[in-house]
């Protein structure tokens, strides 16, 4: 996966507050067994701190962003983005609403921008204060994409070649599919409450997958909003693997079987291994969103 050398990443569209402070502070996941844990949880992406009970109350509003924020200073060329996971952020959550910006528009619809908030260790959201052992999620109160980026340290550390910068970019690409639902009222269509292979909350997070796959399809091609070229001008056959080896890694039977030692599929909340890589390959093959939906 590489960037045009020669672009200019927009970083308004990602918020820096890394190591600021957040009112209400607290603890945050240490070591141990607290470190898998979060693990466990980030890997399910798309978790917000309401739904996992994470949330220590209070939506209030995002600390103020450190005046030295280092995505502001740093990635400043697409070269930077090859090298840096924050400036890979940066051009991945420029090129997702690139894409969601043209597709919405060839139907007739308006793309509004979500903002991507790098933190460090705990943020204030309108879904409530968590910590980093949520992992990356979207938060519909305020329409914006959550990620410590320590997260990609973690799934370096355990899942090796399938945390490349591939699997870096199908998690934000995954995240953005959940504001695309937003934006279509799909979660509309998600009120069963239940849990299981075919809960409805596996096949939200099943479409989410399946969205990132038709970015990826479109992501070598989707001229950027400022230089009217492509920001990613090469993925691979490795990348496509490495982003369906993530998918995988992270289907509910794996982890299930991982950490449980047996599966249970009727505790399923985002779906198998073999779900997830087959909705991320729908997208990816079609290109297409109206292959995507899950709930047919």
């Amino acid at each position: 996966m590489r960037f045009d050398d020669d672009a200019g990443p927009d970083t308004s569209e990602v918020r820096d507050v890394r190591g600021s402070r957040v009112p209400g502070g607290g603890a945050t996941v240490g070591g141990g067994i607290a470190a898998v844990i979060a693990l466990v949880l980030g890997l399910l992406f798309g978790v917000g701190p309401d739904e996992l009970g994470l949330s220590s109350g209070g939506s209030g509003p995002i600390a103020a962003a450190s005046s030295a924020a280092r995505v502001e200073r740093s990635c400043r060329t697409g070269r930077d983005a090859d090298t840096e996971d924050d400036c890979r952020t940066v051009a991945v959550v420029n090129s997702v609403q690139d894409y969601w910006k043209q597709e919405f528009a060839r139907r007739g619809a308006t793309y509004g921008n979500a903002r991507t908030v790098l933190f460090t260790d705990r943020v204030s959201t309108a879904c409530g204060s968590a910590t980093s052992a949520v992992g990356p999620f979207y938060c519909p109160g305020d329409r914006q994409v959550y990620l410590d980026l320590g997260f990609y340290d973690e799934l370096r550390t355990e899942f090796g070649p399938s945390a490349g910068p591939f699997a870096q970019a199908y998690v934000v690409a995954h995240e953005y599919g959940h504001h695309v639902q937003h934006q279509r009222g799909t979660p509309g269509r998600s009120r069963d409450g239940r849990t299981g292979e075919n809960s409805d909350a596996v096949r939200m997070e099943l479409q989410a997958d399946c969205y990132a796959g038709v970015w990826a399809h479109h992501a070598t091609t989707t001229p950027d909003g400022s230089t009217g070229r492509p920001l990613i001008t090469e993925l691979t056959g490795a990348d496509i693997r490495d982003g369906l080896d993530a998918a995988a890694s992270v289907g509910d039977d794996r982890i299930q079987e991982r950490f449980r030692g047996r599966v249970t599929p009727e505790s399923w909340t985002h779906g198998s291994a073999a779900q997830r890589r087959q909705w991320f390959t729908t997208g990816f093959r079609s290109g297409d969103m109206a292959g995507c939906d899950t709930f047919r």
